[in-house]
């Protein structure tokens, strides 16, 4: 006779939040990428506080819910915006030397990289999250190009690539919330593949 106790998690799903605070970051910070306004205090606060820690913390709520791919992304993605920041900051504090073209390409290669591994796992989970992904992949590649090469335009495009992305993820995260509060398909998420 099995006396084992289920214990059935009622926790609420903390994926919107770190998708909004993703995409909230992303939008306003490629929004300066696309020449609105410059690199200030709002973004900085933004990417430290709401896509930066607000995103950890997404992160570990999603590793109690057992969704490793939530706590490597979300987790992975608040520590780029706390580190972001940190490249903006540091140097003005004098900490250390700013970021070269190079180093800049190369960090945002990298980032660029692991969403791409990200991505290729979001092919199991559903269109809007593959999306999400599949443009964030393009903008990092995009800035990491812009930065090696210098090149005002290839920033600007990815201003507005990154505003896309931003907005997509948006899109995904109220979705998840107004589905789940309706008990129904209010926006679309589309089809999880299924194997």
């Amino acid at each position: 006779m099995d006396n084992a106790t289920k214990i059935q998690d009622t926790t609420a799903n903390p994926a919107p939040l770190g998708l909004m605070g993703f995409g909230m970051t992303t939008i306003l910070l490629n929004l300066h990428n696309a020449g609105f306004f410059g690199l200030d205090s709002a973004i900085l606060a933004m990417g430290l506080f709401y896509g930066g820690i607000a995103q950890l913390i997404v992160g570990i709520m999603e590793w109690k819910k057992g969704n490793t791919f939530g706590t490597v992304a979300f987790t992975s993605y608040g520590a780029f915006w706390i580190t972001l920041v940190g490249l903006v900051v540091m140097p003005k504090l004098g900490w250390t030397e700013g970021p070269t073209p190079a180093s800049w390409a190369s960090y945002l290669f990298i980032w660029g990289f692991f969403s791409l591994l990200l991505f290729i796992g979001t092919l199991r989970l559903n269109k809007a999250l593959q999306f999400v992904f599949g443009t964030l992949v393009i903008l990092f590649f995009l800035l990491a190009a812009g930065k090696a090469t210098g090149s005002a335009t290839i920033m600007t495009l990815a201003g507005y690539e990154g505003i896309v992305c931003g907005a997509s993820a948006m899109y995904a995260a109220i979705a998840q919330v107004y589905n789940e509060m309706h008990g129904k398909v209010v926006l679309p998420l589309g089809p999880v593949k299924v194997s």
